[in-house]
């Protein structure tokens, strides 16, 4: 009973000392992270003063370089012209012909080259995505299908040898029937001086062991022996004499073309920036 009112008496009062902590207390910084800045109308407006001067440097090589490609497509057509009008004494002979094939090949590319430079041109004037976009994906094509063409002549270039020649072959049997191809056969061998497609053995199946007058010089009464050399071989060998030139333009375009896709695309970047800043 006396234990129970006993009275707790306490200890001497000891001065209260700073907790150590490990680690140094963070301040607090709530709601820092999804602060937005204030707006400054001076930095927006120089922003988009920059963004206007990269836009307009854009635009301005992209009408550069769409001009040249322009100016190549209306070279390129212009060649298919020049082969059409004169190497028009092959026009009855087959398609498979390399010299009208190539005329009509470069006639349709510097056809579709014209309007996708004109269009790229356009769009870099008048500042609008659509046509920066349409040229783009256009132009992106053309690429493609120009890659995938060498790529093909370059795998298939036997298949296709063959093909033309046997192409060319089945023209001869009309030789007798047909004027315009007697005509054409005849301009051409006389140009090459050659005879046949692969030799003059070729004529012998069609005319029944007799060669045409073309396979002889001017003025033969009566051709026999006939020119040793093949046409296929010279008119391709022809073709590869003035492929070079064709190598280097078609390069030279390559390169334009590909600039041409950069700078739409960076354009096209460009104009959406813009028009967020304009938002």
């Amino acid at each position: 009973m006396l234990l129970s009112h006993v009275c707790f008496i306490p200890g001497p009062i000891l001065p209260r000392t700073k907790s150590i902590s490990k680690f140094p207390r963070r301040k607090r910084t709530k709601g820092l992270e999804n602060r937005v800045p204030p707006y400054n109308p001076e930095t927006a407006s120089f922003r988009m003063s920059v963004s206007r001067k990269c836009l307009c440097c854009v635009k301005y090589l992209m009408f550069v370089f769409n001009l040249i490609f322009w100016l190549g497509g209306c070279g390129l057509f212009g060649v298919g012209v020049w082969l059409s009008f004169t190497q028009a004494e092959f026009s009855s002979l087959p398609l498979s012909f390399p010299s009208l094939s190539a005329a009509n090949l470069l006639l349709v590319a510097g056809g579709v080259t014209m309007v996708t430079g004109f269009l790229g041109c356009l769009g870099a004037l008048k500042e609008q995505r659509c046509l920066l976009m349409t040229f783009f994906v256009i132009l992106l094509l053309l690429v493609l299908t120009e890659v995938t063409l060498v790529l093909v002549i370059h795998v298939f270039h036997n298949k296709l040898d063959s093909k033309a020649q046997g192409e060319l072959r089945e023209g001869m049997k009309m030789y007798t029937s047909d004027e315009g191809l007697k005509k054409s056969w005849d301009n051409v061998q006389k140009m090459f001086k050659c005879c046949g497609v692969t030799d003059k053995t070729d004529w012998y199946r069609v005319l029944n062991g007799t060669l045409p007058s073309s396979c002889c010089s001017v003025g033969t009464h009566q051709c026999v022996e006939g020119w040793s050399e093949a046409c296929y071989q010279k008119a391709r060998q022809w073709l590869l004499d003035n492929i070079p030139s064709v190598l280097v333009f078609g390069v030279c375009i390559g390169i334009v073309q590909i600039l041409a896709l950069v700078f739409s695309l960076l354009m096209y970047c460009q104009i959406l920036r813009a028009e967020k800043y304009l938002d």
